[in-house]
């Protein structure tokens, strides 16, 4: 678990101490009522706002029959304020509500996106995600452009973690495939890049072809989180991001759909050999233009 981050432990340890009160058939007010404080204290720890104070900890796990539990969550409490969020150096041109997603995606064991318009984040070359940026919002300067296509690319270092780099499953939209963001030479390097993150043992991609016609992510795009196997009960976590804000599903029911609709998604979309051959066509075709 070494590349969790504090954000990432913190929201853990918020949805488990939920759903083990929960478990016990205690509400918040019992739960505080416990440790001898307000009900906020609780609220705080199950909304992610704060990390329980260890006293706290040993009683109410304790309090919800799990005692057995507490030297892991000690454990955890002290990596979160040991810790250091690594994009703290970006932060200054980070959406609020993108830190968690930073901290979710470092912390994935398996990363599953559906993207109908732009390539993800993780596969971008340094020249596409300039592109997309630059037409994407208005920018101060062009330092602060700069600075997030520098965050973009930092997020990509976790491709190449050794011994626990997460598993990526993209499913393409074929539009993005063929949209020429940034123009020829660019979309050339960008589909060679591609073919070679799809070479690898850790990343399956798929191309969703016009011809499967009507599908489930009609929607939109979302990514769908797993988180590693000593997280035991994480149900992961479903982001969905516009131009406003990013949106995160973390309900049994809603995460049940969303991965029925990935499910249905990877069957409707060419096997990943074929979508190699695929990619490989269009660069082809772009090197003779």
């Amino acid at each position: 678990m070494g590349t969790l981050t504090p954000t990432a432990i913190k929201r853990w340890i918020a949805l488990e101490m939920k759903r083990l009160r929960e478990a016990a058939g205690y509400d918040r007010a019992a739960a505080a009522e416990r440790i001898g404080k307000a009900t906020t204290v609780i609220a705080h720890v199950e909304t992610s706002r704060n990390l329980p104070a260890p006293a706290d900890l040993e009683i109410l796990l304790d309090f919800y029959g799990v005692p057995e539990r507490a030297p892991f969550f000690r454990d955890l409490t002290k990596r979160a304020k040991r810790g250091r969020d690594w994009w703290i150096n970006f932060d200054h041109g980070v959406f609020e509500w993108f830190n968690l997603y930073l901290g979710l995606e470092t912390g994935a064991a398996r990363i599953s996106t559906v993207d109908l318009v732009v390539l993800p984040g993780l596969f971008q070359t340094r020249d596409y995600a300039l592109a997309i940026m630059r037409e994407g919002r208005r920018w101060n300067n062009k330092a602060e452009l700069e600075t997030m296509v520098d965050l973009r690319m930092a997020r990509q270092e976790i491709l190449d973690r050794p011994g626990d780099a997460p598993h990526i499953w993209s499913i393409l939209d074929e539009s993005v495939l063929r949209r020429q963001v940034g123009g020829p030479a660019v979309m050339r390097e960008q589909l060679e890049h591609l073919m070679e993150l799809s070479e690898r043992p850790n990343i399956d991609i798929q191309v969703l072809p016009f011809t499967a016609g009507a599908h489930g992510a009609s929607d939109g795009m979302f990514i769908l989180l797993d988180y590693p196997s000593e997280f035991g009960g994480d149900p992961g976590t479903v982001y969905v991001e516009n131009r406003r804000e990013g949106l995160y599903y973390e309900d049994a029911e809603d995460l049940r759909r969303f991965r029925s609709t990935f499910e249905r998604l990877q069957a409707q979309a060419e096997h990943p050999g074929r979508t190699r051959s695929f990619i490989q066509n269009l660069a082809r075709e772009l090197n003779e233009q």
